[in-house]
C-alpha cells in the first residue's frame, strides 16, 4: 500500500492548485458552491494525474533504474507489479471522469479525458519527439487552468490562457535544463530526448519562453480581461507583476546554478519562491476582493 502511495506521488498535487486561478482571479472563489467545485475540480485532477503516474512509471521502469533518484520508485524498484499498476490508473482514471461528469457534465469529463490521452500518448511515443515532448507536459499545466474555469463556469480571457501556456512550457524547459546538468553523460539513458537537446539550445529556450511568460502576464494584469472590477483597487493586480518577474529570474539564476530538476520540490522548499509566491497571491487578492 506504501508502495502504491508513493507511486501516486501526492507531493505532485500541489500543480492542481493551477484550478483556483480562475474563479480567484474572478472574484467568485467566495460566491456559494464555488469553492466547492473549485475544491471538487482539484480533486479530480489529483485522482486523473495519479492514474498517469502509475501509467508513465510502468513504461519508464527500465530507464528510471538507470537515474541516481527514481531507481527507487516503486515499480522500478520491483516493490509494484505492472498488472497492479495499471489496474490502479484504470480505477483512478474512471473515478476523475465520473467526478469531471457530475461536477460539470461532458466539457470537464472531456477536459479529463483530453488530459489522460495527452498523458498516455506522451508515455507511449510523445516523449521520444523532441520539442513535442515539452509541449505535451506543458499541456497538463493548461489543462488543469482551463478545468478551473469550466468547472466554475468562469469566463477564460486569451491572455490568461497564453500566459498559463509560457509558464508552463517555461516550467517544462527549465525541468529539461535541470536534468540535462544532473545526469551528465547518463542523461540519454534515462530519457532519450535529452541526448537531442543541446544546452545552448535549451538556454534558448529558456530565454524565449522566460520572456513570452512576462510579456503577456503583464499585458494579462494591464488589460483586466477575465479579472473581477473593483475599481482602483485593480492597481494592486498590475502590481503584481513585480513578483512574477523577480520569481522568473530567481528560477533562471538557480537553472544556471544547475539547479531545477524537479519543479514541485523547488516550489515545497524554496522559501525565496514561496515568499514570492505570497506576494503575487496577496496582491491579486487585494485586486479582486478589497
Amino acid at each position: 500500500m506504501w508502495g502504491i502511495v508513493r507511486t501516486a506521488r501526492p507531493k505532485q498535487w500541489a500543480k492542481n492548485v493551477l484550478v483556483f486561478i480562475a474563479p480567484g482571479a474572478a472574484g467568485v472563489i467566495t460566491h456559494p458552491g464555488v469553492a466547492g467545485k473549485a475544491l471538487a475540480v482539484f480533486g479530480i485532477f489529483c485522482a486523473a494525474a495519479s492514474g498517469t503516474y502509475f501509467v508513465n512509471d510502468t513504461v519508464d521502469a527500465e530507464a528510471d533504474r538507470s537515474h541516481p533518484d527514481k531507481a527507487g520508485r516503486p515499480i522500478a524498484a520491483g516493490v509494484i507489479g505492472a498488472p497492479t499498476a495499471i489496474s490502479a490508473a484504470v480505477v483512478l482514471f474512471a473515478v476523475a471522469l465520473a467526478g469531471a461528469w457530475l461536477v460539470a457534465s461532458w466539457q470537464l469529463a472531456l477536459l479529463v479525458g483530453v488530459y489522460g490521452a495527452i498523458n498516455v500518448a506522451y508515455s507511449l511515443r510523445l516523449k521520444h519527439v523532441p520539442v513535442v515532448e515539452l509541449a505535451a507536459v506543458a499541456s497538463g499545466f493548461v489543462v488543469r487552468a482551463i478545468a478551473g474555469g469550466i468547472g466554475t463556469h468562469v469566463f477564460l480571457s486569451s491572455w490568461f490562457l497564453v500566459v498559463t501556456s509560457f509558464g508552463a512550457l517555461f516550467l517544462v524547459v527549465g525541468k529539461r535544463a535541470g536534468e540535462h546538468h544532473v545526469l551528465g553523460d547518463e542523461r540519454g539513458n534515462h530519457r532519450a530526448t535529452l541526448d537531442l537537446y543541446s544546452m545552448q539550445f535549451l538556454r534558448s529556450a529558456l530565454t524565449l519562453s522566460a520572456g513570452a511568460t512576462v510579456t503577456t502576464y503583464c499585458l494579462w494584469a494591464f488589460d483586466h480581461t477575465g479579472l473581477a472590477r473593483r475599481g482602483d483597487h485593480l492597481v494592486w493586480i498590475e502590481l503584481s507583476v513585480v513578483p512574477v518577474i523577480v520569481g522568473v529570474l530567481y528560477v533562471l539564476r538557480l537553472l544556471d546554478a544547475g539547479e531545477g530538476s524537479a519543479p514541485t520540490e523547488l516550489a515545497l522548499g524554496d522559501r525565496t519562491l514561496q515568499l514570492l509566491g505570497l506576494s503575487w497571491a496577496i496582491l491579486v487578492a487585494l485586486g479582486v476582493y478589497a
